[in-house]
């Protein structure tokens, strides 16, 4: 039967190119050879199919072979393009819209163990010291490998209340277990407080649909208990793994009143698509500086980029993670959705982050008290199957050696009692400094 069908098809497919000039019929000939290769491959595929449906050593259903076997397609293609069932999906639209059940990490698969992008912020993963970086290696017990992204997450999801123990395996560490009780997840993507008596400070962990709502009320917040001494804003995406590309650009609107926010670039040109800011700022034209680090990705790298290009603000910290893809979920006829790698994004100059991050206009490491290695953090580039910067030559001339400030051993002690946070104390300092200048030039 197959092969009669298949005899059909190249038939059909031969009649097409006759009567067409030459080159159209070249052009047939090629299409007409790799839907027939197309049609050989579906067939080893069937042949393969229905082998496991009727010799596995035991009875798999043919809905767990077809969703296994899409899982593979997708995941081979990137990191982050992968398979939604119908559970997993409904899932992801509650985290996108508020809260969600869960641990409150945000994670990926690296090796085959559960990579830690970022807790979010004040999470049963959060309170119980989980950081960004750390592998999963086990979940109560039982060994990670093997299982898919979405087996892992699933795994870890549960009733609240429920315990489960983790095994970390952390830099500079012995492999440790950490009990995690599972809790309702709020999403308060945006909180703020006032630093120094006159500087703002805004905290985003991550962009989801309330972000943009939260982060006006945090600014109008700040403005009516400053008045008139708010002299800057310090705007914290430290380990802000992403989100919504959407919140991101409303982000990044509102501090600046013009010009284009960020750029994407799909498959067909046809597709491309440019964001440009409205007039606006929040922040009155305060001086601006942006905290990011390598767990700072995706939509963080968005605004960051966007605010660097336009000089509307300066980024202070160490290089982010540099995804510059944009994922776009397509539901499936009731049966779950997929997470498509779509286009990759550009910022307002034309760099693209893929690989390579967002760089800061000032490097400042983080004082940490422990032992680290600052040079086997993961990035976007070490993941397995991550898409290629189809620019890096140009995004590398234009990131020049930048200045650096690390700590001295003499400052460390200091700190040690004064201020842990070594990257927002620089921050505040470098804002300072600009009212300063800003106010002398005025006088």
């Amino acid at each position: 039967m197959k092969k009669i069908l298949f005899l059909l098809v190249a038939l059909t497919l031969s009649i097409l190119i006759v009567d067409q000039p030459p080159s159209l019929q070249a052009a047939e000939k090629v299409k007409v050879k790799q839907n027939i290769n197309t049609y050989r491959l579906l067939n080893l595929f069937g042949d393969v199919f229905e082998r496991v449906r009727t010799s596995y050593v035991t009875e798999v259903s043919d809905e767990d072979l077809i969703e296994a076997a899409i899982t593979g397609m997708l995941t081979s293609l990137d990191p982050h393009s992968s398979y939604l069932n119908a559970k997993n999906f409904k899932d992801m639209r509650v985290q996108t819209r508020g809260k969600f059940g869960g641990l409150g990490i945000e994670v990926t698969m690296e090796g085959g163990l559960i990579k830690v992008v970022s807790p979010i912020d004040d999470t049963p993963a959060y309170r119980a010291g989980l950081k960004s970086g750390d592998l999963i290696t086990h979940l109560n017990g039982e060994r990670v490998q093997g299982l898919t992204l979405s087996q892992a997450v699933d795994k870890m999801r549960g009733k609240v209340g429920e315990d489960i123990k983790l095994t970390i395996r952390r830099i500079g560490k012995e492999p440790f277990d950490v009990t995690v009780t599972r809790g309702i997840i709020p999403i308060h993507t945006v909180r703020s407080r006032i630093e120094a008596k006159d500087i703002g400070y805004i905290r985003i962990s991550s962009f989801s649909q309330p972000t943009e709502k939260g982060l006006k009320k945090a600014m109008i917040k700040i403005k009516k208990e400053l008045g008139e001494k708010f002299s800057g804003l310090v705007l914290d995406l430290r380990s802000n793994p992403g989100g919504l590309l959407d919140q991101a650009i409303a982000v990044s609107d509102a501090f600046l009143e013009k010009g284009e926010i960020v750029s994407t670039r799909a498959r067909k040109k046809q597709d491309y698509q440019r964001f440009n800011a409205r007039p606006g700022d929040l922040a009155d034209g305060k001086p601006i500086v942006v905290l990011i680090n390598g767990g700072s990705a995706s939509a963080s790298e968005i605004v960051a980029g966007a605010l660097q290009d336009h000089k509307r603000a300066i980024i202070l910290g160490t290089k982010s993670f540099g995804k510059g893809s944009v994922q776009t979920i397509i539901p499936l006829q009731e049966q779950g959705a997929m997470r498509l790698t779509t286009s990759r994004y550009y910022t307002p100059s034309g760099r693209s982050i893929q690989e390579i991050g967002v760089t800061p206009d000032i490097i400042v490491e983080p004082v940490n008290f422990e032992t680290t290695q600052p040079g086997k953090r993961t990035r976007e580039g070490d993941l397995r199957g991550a898409l290629k910067n189809d620019n890096k030559k140009n995004n590398l001339e234009d990131i020049k050696d930048r200045p650096s400030k690390k700590p001295k051993n003499s400052e460390t002690k200091v700190l040690e009692t004064t201020a842990k946070d070594f990257q927002l104390q620089r921050a505040l300092d470098l804002l300072r400094g600009v009212s300063m200048f800003s106010q002398r030039i005025k006088g």
